[in-house]
């Protein structure tokens, strides 16, 4: 999985870097297909604003959040993204079971 992480009218430091990936770790400890998401993090006057689209087999998923801290902003998105993704999955990856299907049902 590739993260890409780019700031918008912000330095992007290790310490926020650092952040965004031990958040992101929540997304992938639910579905490990994710092919490559892209963050962006930027100011514009007193909003901090986060931003990711991700790449997934069959979709592409984008979540936005705003909020006076940068951090918070973060951690809105991931929780935004994670419910998206628990959606995408159980969509996806939910529906043709064998044993809650009528074909193999036994009589």
């Amino acid at each position: 999985m590739n993260l890409i992480i780019k700031g918008h009218n912000i330095e992007i430091t290790a310490a926020i870097n650092e952040y965004v990936k031990n958040k992101f770790h929540k997304i992938t400890d639910h579905f490990d297909h994710v092919i490559d998401a892209r963050i962006t993090l930027s100011l514009e006057k007193l909003s901090h604003i986060a931003e990711v689209t991700i790449h997934l087999p069959k979709a592409d998923i984008h979540a936005e959040s705003s909020d006076s801290n940068m951090y918070h902003a973060i951690d809105t998105l991931i929780q935004k993204l994670d419910r998206q993704v628990v959606k995408y999955k159980e969509i996806h990856y939910g529906h043709h079971q064998s044993d809650g299907s009528i074909k193999h049902k036994s009589e």
